[in-house]
């Protein structure tokens, strides 16, 4: 008995993410938070390292180092090295324990298939998990973001991660109409990088455009700061403070403090490294294209929503989670072109980790959340 109290007290929620993962221990909380990136020398197959060191190398690598991001549009592109980040987080967070095989939870797309649930599962089963459950991840934000998802009222929430936007009507416990589209964080960065190209003939990479994102991004040209945006601005003014427009980011609600932003990249005409000045105005141009299918999204999910659910939504709203939620003024974009109020979770980063963490916290009560089976194409990705 004793020893199944020590298993259960490492048991785990993971949010595998396409830009991060995070880990919930239960009776912990979340205690890891790292990109899922993975650095390998392509000699011999080693790993270099993992997480937040191997973030550091994207882009700055030598020939014989890869850095393989395992995980695309949400779901498993190359299992191995997802296999072994899995194990490293695992080991990670439970030390060095000889009989340590946790049971997990892992938040999935609602749109994945039976083939990517099996490689999810078995990805983590092989990094040293006893029992693998999977929670849908716009039901782990719902819970996660205090949404009241047990109860015979509407709720709908949008997680935009990294690689897919999941867009979802929860009521009784269940999923009632549910939308998984491949485009979120990543599909802005490559907007972004795209646009500098065809404007300036400019290359930059994946890091500078996230920089960018994080910096001058918005989707409409007013809108409140959330903390962790007021955050992200801070720490890139740390790094480039000629950035710096001027104002206090907590009392502006026009443009973006600071509205343009200095980048470094590689002039494609003359192949010399050459530095520019970007506006605001421009990233937000830049970022209409992955902002209008989000929007669509939305608006096709709540299409699809019984009338009843629809009148709940309509007095609760719709709230905001993951990464995506913290671009500047999406929530007054969506509120103005679906005519719904709007809300941002407190800590929309953390919502789908927390809400796996729960699931692992009340197992018995929230089991039946688990497991949920493949959806039909129809309400699956675009």
């Amino acid at each position: 008995m004793a020893q199944s109290k020590s298993f259960s007290g490492r048991d785990m929620g993971i949010d595998l993410g396409t830009a991060n993962t995070l880990v919930y221990v239960r009776g912990k909380g979340v205690v890891l938070n790292e990109p899922s990136v993975v650095a390998v020398n392509a000699d011999d197959g080693s790993v270099l390292s993992v997480g937040s060191e191997a973030k550091e190398t994207i882009g700055r690598t030598p020939s014989n180092i890869v850095a393989i991001r395992p995980m695309r549009d949400g779901v498993i592109a190359d299992f191995e090295v997802a296999e072994r980040m899995l194990r490293h987080f695992i080991k990670k967070v439970t030390g060095n324990r000889r009989f340590s095989r946790p049971r997990v939870v892992v938040c999935v797309p609602s749109g994945i298939t039976g083939v990517e649930r099996r490689a999810v599962i078995e990805a983590a089963s092989q990094a040293g998990a006893r029992a693998v459950h999977l929670v849908e991840e716009p039901m782990a934000a719902a819970i996660g973001a205090g949404l009241p998802v047990s109860e015979p009222t509407g709720c709908m929430v949008v997680d935009i991660g990294g690689g897919t936007t999941e867009v979802a009507v929860i009521s009784l416990g269940g999923i009632v109409t549910a939308r998984s589209v491949r485009t979120a964080g990543d599909a802005m960065d490559a907007a972004i990088i795209s646009y500098v190209k065809k404007e300036y003939a400019l290359a930059i990479g994946e890091r500078t455009a996230e920089e960018i994102k994080l910096s001058i991004g918005s989707a409409a040209p007013t809108g409140k700061w959330t903390a962790a945006g007021l955050a992200a601005v801070a720490r890139q003014l740390e790094k480039h403070p000629e950035a710096d427009g001027g104002g206090d980011p907590e009392e502006t609600q026009g443009l973006l403090p600071p509205d343009r932003f200095s980048i470094r990249g590689r002039d494609q005409v003359s192949g010399l490294p050459k530095t520019l000045s970007l506006t605001a105005d421009e990233i937000r141009h830049a970022l209409s294209e992955p902002v209008d299918a989000i929007v669509m999204a939305v608006r096709q999910t709540l299409d699809e929503t019984p009338p009843e659910l629809s009148g709940d939504i309509m007095d609760r709203g719709i709230v905001l989670t993951g990464g995506g939620a913290l671009l500047r003024g999406l929530d007054v974009r969506l509120s103005r072109e679906l005519d719904i109020p709007v809300l941002v979770a407190d800590e929309p980063l953390d919502c789908v980790a927390v809400g796996t963490g729960r699931c692992v916290e009340d197992f018995a009560k929230l089991r039946t959340l688990l497991d949920a089976q493949p959806r039909l194409p129809a309400s699956g990705r675009l």
